[in-house]
């Protein structure tokens, strides 16, 4: 347990701070409600996604058990994945944490109550980017550190083996 320690505390953390933030909207909130943070760019606002980002396939009658199998499997093949990878890369053990914590807070969600609970809302005026929640935010940040440690990983390989770099 030991060796998935980084891995489990920002899974745990993630996950628990994901349900309680979307539980806090539920009970406080009216559905549709808005409560401005920042005028013109930051507001909380309760929304419900049956879809994915952008409402992908919201009207869709196979979205449930889609997004559920999909969700399933991105999560075992985190586990998987995090099997493999080097007990010391703490930030790959940490972004798997967040990628899975993402994928396991929407699946309650959905499971729960068929769709997904956002109320991040972001915009500028009337411009908005689509509402997301602490689940999105976690996969989004642990894609974004993953990409980072393979571009650290490629630089390294290519510095401690030069030929490598004039081969290619």
């Amino acid at each position: 347990m030991t060796r998935y320690k980084v891995f489990c505390l920002t899974a745990g953390i993630s996950l628990l701070l994901d349900q309680l933030s979307k539980i806090y909207i539920d009970t406080t909130f009216a559905l549709y409600e808005s409560l401005p943070i920042s005028e013109n760019f930051f507001h909380l606002t309760y929304l419900r996604n049956p879809g994915a980002a952008f409402g992908i396939l919201s009207d869709s009658a196979i979205r449930i058990p889609f997004f559920v199998s999909v969700s399933l499997l991105a999560s075992l093949g985190i586990l998987w994945y995090l099997r493999k990878i080097d007990r010391a890369d703490h930030w790959q053990h940490f972004a798997l944490g967040l990628i899975f914590s993402g994928a396991v807070g929407n699946l309650i969600d959905r499971i729960r109550l068929g769709e997904v609970i956002d109320f991040l809302d972001v915009h500028w005026y009337q411009y908005h980017w689509p509402a997301f929640n602490v689940a999105d935010s976690a996969i989004c940040v642990g894609v974004a550190i993953m990409l980072l440690c393979s571009w650290r990983e490629e630089r390294q390989k290519q510095q401690t083996n030069p030929k490598r770099k004039v081969e290619e």
